[in-house]
C-alpha cells in the first residue's frame, strides 16, 4: 500500500508538552509542522505526573496564548520547606529572590498544549504506529509510520525534531559515533504514591532522614502526592497501607510534632533514578528535545521545565534558520540549551545528594550532610542559590 505523504517544514515526533509547545511556537511564526505519538491522547492524559513550573514556565503558557489556566487552577508556592533533625526550615522564595513556582501538573500542561493545537487547526496524530525517522542527513529528513487508522504514512520536513522522551526512536537514530552520552545511575528511587487525604503541609516539605529521604508534595485540596526513598528494585505491591504510613510518618518525625495526615492510597510506583544528557542535541538536520536529549532526577523539579526551556530556544533557532534560509543557525540551538541543562544537572545531583541516604552512608556522611542542610538554611547566600535554582530565575533563567 503506497504511503500517504505529508510535506511541512517541521515534522517532530512526540506530542508531549515539548512537541506541543513547539508547534505552538512555530505556528505563531507562520511556520507549518506536523506532530505525531504513538500515545493516544487519552493515554497521555491518563497518565499520572507532577508538575512544579518555574515562573519563565508559567509565562511561557500564558504569554504565548496557550492559556491563563494555571493562574486560575495552579497553585503558587512561595517556597519549599526542608526539615531535618526532626524541625522544618522554610526557605522564603518570595522573599530571596522575587520568584515563585506553581503546583500545576504535567498532565494539565498537556491538556492547555493539546486544547490550544486543537483550536488552532494544528496537525497533530495521535495513536500512531511502528514510528522511524530516516534520512536524517539530507535536505528532506522524513518520519514514517501508521497512522491510527492503520494506513502507511510518511511526513517530509526540512527540519525534524526528536521531542519523544527518553525511550523514544530519535535519539537512538544518530549513531553512537555522532554523540555522546554522559550517564548517572543513582542506588535508589522513589516510592511514590496518590493518597485521598487533606494536605499535610502548605507548601512541598523535602525531608532529610536516617531513615532515607521523604517528600511531602501536593495535588489538589483532597488528593495528594508523597515520596520516600527506597530500593530501586523494590516492588511497591510488597508494601501494605499501614507499613507504607509507618515508613512515612517515621521519617518526618519530630520534636515539633509534624505528621502527615493519611488516607487511602490509591496509587503507588517506584521511580528510578537516571541523569543523562546527550551532546550534541543535533545530527544532520534532526534535532532533540527534553527527555529525548537529557534526563534528570526528580529532586530539583527540572524535567518539565527543562524540556519547556529547550523548546523556547530550538523555536527561535529554527525561525531563524527559516527566514534566512541558512541551516546553519540550527547549531546555535544545542549549545545555548546545554548551558542551562548542565545547571540544571548540578542542582538536581546537589539536592539529591544532600537529602539522599547512600547505601554506604556512615556516621560522618550523616552528619556531614546535616552541616550542609544547616549552612544552607541559616546563610542568605545559601538559601538564595536554592531559591535561584528552585525558581530558575537569576543565573538560571540565562541562556
Amino acid at each position: 500500500m503506497p504511503r500517504d505523504l505529508t510535506r511541512t517544514t517541521v515534522g517532530i515526533v512526540g506530542a508531549g508538552p515539548a512537541g506541543l509547545m513547539l508547534s505552538h511556537l512555530l505556528a505563531r511564526e507562520g511556520i507549518r509542522s506536523v506532530v505525531v505519538d504513538h500515545r493516544t491522547r487519552a493515554q497521555i492524559e491518563g497518565t499520572s505526573r507532577a508538575g512544579i513550573l518555574e515562573a519563565d514556565s508559567v509565562r511561557l503558557l500564558t504569554d504565548t496564548g496557550v492559556s491563563d489556566r494555571v493562574l486560575r487552577d495552579g497553585e503558587r508556592h512561595d517556597g519549599i520547606e526542608l526539615r531535618f533533625r526532626g524541625a522544618g526550615h522554610r526557605v522564603d522564595f518570595r522573599g530571596l529572590v522575587g520568584e515563585s513556582v506553581w503546583l500545576y501538573p504535567q498532565t494539565d500542561v498537556f491538556t492547555d498544549l493539546a486544547d490550544a493545537r486543537e483550536r488552532d487547526g494544528a496537525d497533530v496524530r495521535f495513536g500512531i504506529t511502528g514510528t522511524r525517522v530516516v534520512d536524517l542527513t539530507t535536505e528532506s529528513p522524513g518520519i514514517l509510520f501508521d497512522g491510527a487508522d492503520g494506513r502507511p504514512c510518511e511526513v517530509r520536513c526540512d527540519i525534524l525534531v526528536g521531542a519523544d522522551g527518553a525511550h523514544g526512536v530519535s535519539r537512538t537514530a544518530v549513531p553512537e559515533a555522532s554523540r555522546t552520552h554522559y550517564f548517572r545511575a543513582y542506588p535508589f528511587a522513589w516510592f511514590g504514591i496518590l493518597v485521598e487525604a487533606p494536605p499535610s503541609a502548605a507548601e512541598l516539605v523535602y525531608t532529610h532522614s536516617e531513615r532515607g529521604f521523604a517528600l511531602i508534595s501536593r495535588r489538589t485540596d483532597t488528593v495528594q502526592r508523597m515520596y520516600f526513598q527506597c530500593d530501586p528494585d523494590e516492588n511497591p505491591a510488597d508494601w501494605s497501607e499501614d507499613r507504607i504510613w509507618t515508613e512515612l510518618q517515621a521519617r518526618v518525625a519530630g520534636p515539633d510534632g509534624f505528621a502527615l495526615k493519611e488516607g487511602p492510597v490509591t496509587d503507588r510506583s517506584v521511580l528510578r533514578f537516571r541523569s543523562l544528557v546527550c551532546d550534541p542535541m543535533r545530527y544532520g538536520n534532526m534535532l532533540l528535545a527534553g527527555d529525548a536529549a537529557h534526563t534528570v532526577p526528580p529532586t530539583g523539579a527540572k524535567g518539565l521545565n527543562l524540556a519547556l526551556a529547550d523548546v523556547r530556544v530550538l523555536a527561535e533557532a529554527v525561525e531563524a534558520a527559516v527566514r534566512t534560509r541558512d541551516r546553519a543557525v540550527l547549531d546555535t540551538y544545542g549549545p545555548r540549551a546545554l548551558r542551562r541543562v548542565w545547571r540544571a544537572q548540578h542542582f538536581s545531583y546537589w539536592m539529591t545528594s544532600m537529602l539522599h541516604r547512600h547505601p554506604d552512608t556512615g556516621d560522618f556522611d550523616t552528619h556531614r550532610q546535616l552541616g550542609e542542610l544547616a549552612a544552607v538554611t541559616d546563610s542568605a547566600a545559601g538559601s538564595t542559590y536554592l531559591a535561584e535554582a528552585y525558581t530558575g530565575c537569576g543565573a538560571f533563567s540565562s541562556m
